[in-house]
């Protein structure tokens, strides 16, 4: 075990999250500047971070949403880039996802389920952080535990789910999706987000590659199961759902602004609805 390692098994859970946040803070004083903006946390930086990594199947497939890539991560509160597009969807008047009632954020990153924490809070609303898992510091004490596969929710009990880069990490992810449609509210509508290829027509997988530097090789990350083609949406279908492809020039923004987010102008943002 390394010193790392055992020093997050001493810490408490909930010590640990402050010690993360006060990091976060103080890291983000360090940096402000002028060059880069993020919309989570509200503040301006002269730097983001890169982030990801390079793998044989990154490259191989041109994956949208996974390698590395740079001038993505925020100094301040850590959001990524996906993080902050969804933000902004969620504040697109137009797109009409937000406000909702009642929120699902499955494996909810830190920077984005406080703020949406912070609005539901403001509006009245309701927001459920869940996750197979707990990580370390990543995640408070709020967090409950959920299975995709299994949801204890009652249905129809959502208006809005967020499932950000979730899916390719679930062997059985036409259940976990059937779940998802399950546990969302009629005319719901669910933001499922997966890192994808625009070259490969179909999803690539094989159950038999179970090493994680061969998943590295053959699916971009070490514990991704397969890597989605453009038949994603089909899937997503398949289970019951309406899909809504978004281009996120919807979003009004331009190259300028592209750089100052941080943003990747290649994504495209998942809207399933009920």
């Amino acid at each position: 075990m390394s010193l790392t390692s055992l020093v997050k098994r001493l810490i408490p859970r909930t010590l640990g999250y402050r010690i993360r946040k006060l990091k976060l803070f103080v890291r983000g004083c360090i940096y402000r500047g002028n060059t880069y903006s993020c919309p989570i946390c509200e503040h301006d930086y002269r730097q983001f971070f890169d982030g990801g990594f390079d793998t044989e199947g990154n490259s191989k497939y041109q994956i949208i949403g996974s390698g590395r890539r740079k001038n993505i991560i925020c100094p301040g509160c850590a959001s990524t880039d996906r993080e902050r597009l969804i933000l902004l969807c969620l504040k697109n008047k137009d797109l009409k996802l937000w406000p909702a009632e009642s929120i699902l954020h499955v494996a909810p990153e830190p920077a984005l389920s406080s703020r949406l924490k912070k609005w539901q809070k403001e509006n009245g609303g309701h927001y459920l952080a869940g996750a197979k898992y707990h990580e370390g510091f990543y995640y408070g004490n709020d967090l409950q535990l959920i299975d995709l596969l299994k949801l204890k929710f009652d249905d129809n009990q959502f208006d809005l789910l967020i499932c950000n880069h979730v899916l390719e990490h679930i062997e059985d992810d036409l259940k976990a999706m059937g779940e998802l449609h399950r546990v969302l509210r009629p005319g719901g509508k669910a933001i499922l987000q997966v890192p994808w290829s625009p070259i490969l027509e179909t999803t690539y997988e094989d159950a038999s590659i179970v090493d994680p530097k061969e998943r590295e090789k053959h699916f971009g990350q070490f514990d991704h199961v397969r890597v989605y083609g453009k038949d994603y949406t089909d899937r997503l279908k398949k289970a019951g759902f309406t899909v809504e492809v978004i281009e996120i020039s919807i979003l009004s923004l331009d190259k300028t602004h592209y750089i100052r987010y941080g943003l990747n102008p290649l994504e495209k943002v998942f809207v399933a609805s009920k």
